[in-house]
C-alpha cells in the first residue's frame, strides 16, 4: 500500500457565518491532516506552488500533465520502477477524488446540508493535502435553521437531500472523469465505480473517526442502493469473523484501484480478489475495532500519500 506523511496539524481557517463551516471545524478536530478553506463567492482562488484546479484537471492539459507527474516520480522513487500510464492516471485520480467527495458527504453527515461545487469552486495543494472552495448554494431540509439562507435550496425530505449528494457528487467528478479517464484506460462503468469507493471509502474513514459508523454505514447504503445511475456498485460493507469470535467489518471494492502494480504484497485490503482467509489475517493483525465499517484507514493513508 502507499503510506501517508507525517503532516503536520495546521490551524483550519473556517469563515464562521459558512453555513457548512461547522463541518470543516469538524473534520479539523478528527482529520486534521486534511485542511478546508473557504472562501468569499467572489473572492479569488489561489495560484502558484502546488496548487491545480479542478476545473485544469478536467481540462486534460498541462496542469494536469504536472499534477500526474508527482504520482509518476513518487512510484519510481518508493518502488524503484516506471508505473504504466494508466496506474498514474488511476493514482491522481483517487488522491484527488477520494477528499473531493468529502467535501459534499462530510457536510451532508454532519449538518445535512450538501454543498454544489462546480469545477471552478475547488482547489488543490496536494503535497500540503490543502482544498480551498468558494462559497456556493447548499442544499437543506426545509426545518434547517439556514433554509432562509440567500445560497439555500430546500429539498423536502431525506430522499430529496441523498439525491443532492448524488447529483452533486456526479457534477463536480464528472468532468473528472471526462478529461481523466482516457487515461486511465477506464469508461463508463468502470469510472463511476472507482466514483463509488471515493465516495463510500472516504465518507466510512469519517465514520470511524467520529465514533460514528453504524450511522456512517447505514446513511451510505441508502445513499447508494446500487441501482441508481451513473454510480455502479454499493457500499458493499460485511462482517468476517477473527481466530477469537471476534467481529472483523471489511467491504468489497466496485472498482480495482491498481495497487497491486507496485508488487504482490500491496495488494488492496479491500480488493475483490482477496480471499476471506487472508483477509481475516490481515485484520486480525491490524487490530481493527470490532465496530466499524471498514477499508477507510488504507485508502486515506493512500489519499494523504507524499
Amino acid at each position: 500500500m502507499l503510506h501517508s506523511p507525517q503532516l503536520s496539524a495546521l490551524p483550519v481557517p473556517v469563515a464562521v457565518a459558512s453555513p457548512v463551516g461547522a463541518a470543516w471545524e469538524r473534520l479539523a478536530e478528527v482529520f486534521p491532516e486534511l485542511r478546508v478553506t473557504e472562501l468569499a463567492a467572489d473572492e479569488p482562488g489561489p495560484t502558484g506552488g502546488d496548487w491545480v484546479s479542478a476545473a485544469g484537471l478536467a481540462a486534460a492539459g498541462a496542469e494536469l500533465d504536472g499534477y500526474l507527474r508527482w504520482d509518476h516520480e513518487q512510484i519510481e522513487r518508493d518502488y524503484g520502477r516506471t508505473p504504466r500510464p494508466d496506474v498514474v492516471a488511476s493514482f491522481g485520480f483517487h488522491r484527488y477524488a477520494w477528499p473531493a467527495c468529502l467535501l459534499i458527504t462530510l457536510p451532508w453527515l454532519l449538518v445535512r446540508r450538501v454543498p454544489r461545487y462546480g469545477a471552478g469552486d475547488v482547489y488543490f495543494d496536494r503535497p500540503r493535502y490543502r482544498m480551498t472552495v468558494r462559497a456556493v448554494p447548499f442544499a437543506c431540509l426545509p426545518d434547517d435553521p439556514e433554509a432562509g439562507h440567500p445560497l439555500a435550496v430546500v429539498v423536502p425530505d431525506e430522499d430529496a437531500l441523498r439525491a443532492e449528494v448524488r447529483d452533486a457528487v456526479a457534477a463536480h467528478l464528472g468532468p473528472l472523469l471526462d478529461g481523466i479517464g482516457p487515461r486511465m484506460r477506464r469508461r463508463g462503468r468502470a469510472l463511476w465505480g472507482m466514483v463509488t469507493d471515493e465516495i463510500v471509502e472516504g465518507l466510512a474513514y469519517m465514520g470511524e473517526l467520529l465514533g460514528d459508523e453504524a450511522r456512517t454505514a447505514a446513511e451510505l447504503e441508502a445513499l447508494l442502493p446500487g441501482t441508481i445511475k451513473p454510480y455502479v456498485g454499493t457500499p458493499g460493507f460485511r462482517e468476517l469473523t477473527g481466530p477469537d469470535g471476534e467481529r472483523l467489518p471489511t467491504r468489497d471494492r466496485v472498482s480495482c484501484c491498481l495497487s497491486y502494480t507496485l508488487g504482490a504484497e500491496e495488494i488492496c485490503g479491500t480488493c475483490p480478489r482477496l480471499c476471506d482467509s487472508e483477509r481475516v489475517a490481515r485484520l486480525s493483525a491490524e487490530r481493527v475495532p470490532a465496530e466499524g465499517a471498514g477499508g477507510g484507514a488504507a485508502r486515506a493513508e493512500e489519499a494523504a500519500a507524499a
